[in-house]
């Protein structure tokens, strides 16, 4: 991921990135919000414009097959096999929530 300092911010830029947060907040089902939420929270403020991009295409998928492939119990389609979704496995690999979901 990039640093806030390696792009230049504009109030357009922050609000995407606020509304792309909201979005994974509320998908819909608990399990993905919390997935895709804390990935936000903690990455969203210091990624690129093109990783902006990548997420919020991947949050267009249906939470059923996105949190297959975050789960990896389903196989990820190969124009969704991208670093984005590594680095969100990643994440929840580091970062595990604790409790039951």
């Amino acid at each position: 991921m990039t640093t806030p300092a390696d792009r230049d911010s504009t109030p357009a830029d922050e609000s995407r990135r606020r509304k792309l947060g909201f979005r994974c907040w509320h998908r819909g089902t608990r399990e993905m919000d919390l997935l895709l939420g804390r990935f936000a929270d903690a990455n969203l403020a210091a990624m690129s414009d093109a990783e902006v991009a990548e997420l919020e295409r991947l949050v267009e998928a249906p939470d059923p097959e996105l949190f297959g492939w975050i789960a990896g119990t389903r196989p990820v389609p190969a124009n969704y096999d991208t670093p984005m979704l590594a680095a969100i496995r990643d994440f929840h690999r580091r970062h595990p929530v604790s409790g039951a979901i």
